[in-house]
């Protein structure tokens, strides 16, 4: 699918609690500057029933920094994980860039996606809108700070918004000269920064079962994007989850977790 090598994902693989439980797992994916760790409390209520996967796309948490940010080439990732754990099929539920990976996964290879859950992404191209964000990283790797506070000081310099410096601030690592460094393949994903706003790789429909969940107080999904969004999952159901923006598994947890378990449930 991908002229490029593919490369070997950090993952988090917790099996399911129950002995009864469903053995067709869930694999989560996370969206930019994200990672596993950051869905741990929603992979603990999930792994009850089933078998739950997140890992870190390329040049994200602690998997490797690479090259080519093209969807087609992290799909490939992703299989490439797939066939490691031996799963042929797996529920796939991806955030934002991570949405659109798993679109991209399921329309290039439907026959390893049991059902699709995307969350508050179109399969639309977007306008640049993370200068702000990488002007912090990058002020924060050139700063070298020493610990938290200052890290939060440097990206303070560029993000107003706390809790997206927070967010920001998981993906800072100390080094072994006591630096506050960024775990983060930083400048390869700038330079593949026009694939991730652009729209998903794959020509075909991916006519399975699907899940669109979008935040009420987010754009990302918006009423005029859901035309484009029909023509690529003809199936899917559009939920607005209240009182949610862009990272509605944050603002609304339960609600997102009681959301995606009740679809896979039911397929």
């Amino acid at each position: 699918m991908s002229d490029v090598a593919s490369v070997d994902l950090h993952f988090i693989d917790m099996p399911a609690e129950e002995a009864a439980a469903d053995t067709t797992p869930l694999v989560v994916i996370h969206g930019l500057l994200g990672s596993a760790d950051n869905w741990r409390s929603h992979l603990k209520v999930w792994q009850r029933n089933r078998r739950v996967i997140a890992l870190d796309l390329r040049n994200h948490g602690r998997s490797p920094h690479a090259e080519g940010m093209r969807y087609a080439t992290m799909a490939d990732d992703v299989i490439a994980l797939l066939d490691k754990l031996s799963i042929e099929r797996a529920h796939v539920l991806g955030h934002s860039m991570g949405g659109k990976v798993a679109i991209s996964l399921a329309r290039l290879a439907p026959e390893r996606v049991a059902s699709l859950i995307v969350a508050d992404i179109a399969p639309v191209a977007y306008e640049h809108g993370h200068d702000d964000v990488f002007a912090a990283l990058d002020n924060v790797r050139e700063g070298q700070p020493k610990n938290r506070r200052e890290a939060d000081d440097l990206l303070a310099e560029h993000v107003d918004f706390r809790p997206t410096r927070l967010f920001l601030a998981t993906n800072l690592v100390r080094n072994d000269d006591s630096v506050m460094a960024l775990r983060v393949g930083l400048d390869q994903i700038k330079r593949g920064y026009s694939d991730i706003i652009g729209v998903p790789d794959g020509q075909q429909p991916y006519d399975g079962p699907a899940l669109v969940l979008r935040g009420s107080d987010s754009h990302y999904v918006a009423d005029d994007m859901l035309p484009a969004l029909r023509e690529v999952l003809p199936c899917a159901r559009v939920v607005t989850l209240k009182n949610a923006g862009h990272w509605l598994h944050a603002d609304q947890p339960e609600a997102f977790q009681q959301a995606v378990m009740a679809f896979v449930d039911a397929q």
